[in-house]
């Protein structure tokens, strides 16, 4: 958040630090005044228009009966982006699941290096982003910079990775976008490796997996999905700022005058789509909910952000949420820590995240040490949420080349700091 699950431009992410340091620590700055953040509303609908793309009919559903999760159903190359030099891009429209089974259509991009492949393809990484928004138009793929553009996603290409970039279900195509969904998320992950073979023959079958924020949820979820999967071409995951205990951060972001509030609309959001009975009234409170159709229609991360610029009065949160069956249902549905993965994890935060504190991801790598999950868990001083992303990429790479060339993975579970 704030960060948390978040956009991802070099521009923003030094937003961010100072949006949470005020939001969280208290600066006496005014929110509307931090450099890079939309001032009001307006400001906000015309950053995002600047940098949308018009959505075609590549991410319009077709019959689903007929294919199978995994299933390439469309593809198209697309000249649009703020790629490396050399570099080009294939859209891709493929058959995913729901995190209950259902079929859905998923969205995404191929990123291919520029040059020739080498021998037997170019080596790949499954990229799982953080929050761009919940509504259709936030696809990462209908921004012109991906989302995250030089924030670890450019460097991964110009690196000689080919990136198969997922827009998870519902954002770019039709239905709910099933918000920090570490299931969903993950299922839209897996099913993106063959549709992406399908549509860009110079492609290799050996994969990483690397996700930042709510993308280190769906990256996590990848491995432990691995463990009963056991794809031979899967290599390892990387989740980088993770959402860890997602409900003690947002009781952090409930208090009045937060202009991080829109985080638990979000959240809202996410418990509704996941548990219909649960109602935004259960969670939210004045002009948190007042405001809940146009953020989750309306417009994405910076409309989100602008829509809470004013809300400096009463509580947003409700009391008792979190102990409703839905949200029950759904925190325990996306706890972390707790299940066996398969292949190397490794963990990454920064010391200064304010938004998914070091001290809640700690606790569930313990936790998962604990259960006997083989990991290996490094952090950052200094660095908060976004700049983790950035300033750790040439480790994910040298931790990504070794997995590829069959360096043996260790854990550090037994040496971890208290």
């Amino acid at each position: 958040m704030g960060s948390m699950w978040l956009l991802g431009s070099q521009t923003l992410a030094v937003a961010l630090a100072a949006l949470v340091s005020l939001v969280i620590g208290g600066s006496a700055a005014r929110a509307d005044e931090v450099p890079g953040l939309p001032r009001s509303l307006a400001e906000a609908v015309r950053m995002e228009q600047a940098d949308a793309l018009p959505r075609t009919a590549l991410y319009d559903t077709p019959s689903l009966a007929a294919s199978k999760p995994g299933a390439l159903l469309r593809q198209a190359p697309f000249g649009g982006y703020a790629v490396p030099k050399g570099a080009t891009a294939v859209r891709i429209l493929y058959h995913s699941l729901s995190a209950d089974g259902a079929d859905v259509a998923t969205s995404g991009v191929v990123l291919i290096p520029a040059g020739q492949p080498p021998a037997g393809g170019w080596p790949v990484i499954a990229w799982a982003h953080g929050t761009s928004g919940v509504a259709r138009m936030c696809a990462p793929s209908l921004e012109k910079d991906l989302e995250y553009g030089e924030e670890g996603l450019m460097p991964m290409v110009r690196a000689g990775f080919a990136v198969v970039a997922t827009d998870y279900h519902g954002l770019g195509t039709e239905g709910p976008h099933e918000y920090v969904n570490k299931t969903a998320q993950a299922r839209d992950v897996i099913y993106s490796i063959p549709a992406a073979r399908a549509a860009v023959a110079s492609i290799g079958h050996r994969w990483v997996v690397v996700g930042h924020s709510q993308g280190g949820l769906a990256a996590w979820s990848v491995a432990e999905m691995q463990a009963t999967l056991h794809d031979p071409d899967y290599l390892g995951a990387i989740s980088v700022s993770g959402a860890a205990d997602p409900r003690a951060i947002l009781q952090a972001m409930g208090e009045p005058g937060d202009s991080a509030a829109f985080y638990l609309v979000y959240m809202a959001y996410a418990i509704h789509v996941r548990a219909p009975e649960f109602k935004p009234s259960d969670m939210l409170l004045g002009q948190a909910l007042q405001r809940y159709t146009n953020v989750t229609t309306k417009g994405c991360w910076y409309y989100a952000y602008a829509s809470f610029l004013d809300a400096h009065g009463g509580p947003i949160l409700k009391a008792g949420w979190d102990r409703t069956a839905g949200a029950q249902k759904f925190l325990a549905a996306n706890e972390l820590g707790t299940t066996a993965v398969g292949g190397p994890l490794l963990v990454l935060t920064g010391e200064a995240d304010e938004t998914v504190p070091l001290a809640l991801v700690k606790a569930t790598v313990r936790r998962a040490c604990s259960r006997s999950i083989a990991l290996a868990f490094h952090s950052y001083p200094g660095l908060d949420h976004d700049p983790t992303m950035e300033k750790s990429t040439p480790d994910q790479l040298a931790w990504v080349r070794d997995r590829f060339a069959g360096k043996p993975f260790t854990s550090n579970c037994a040496s971890l700091p208290p």
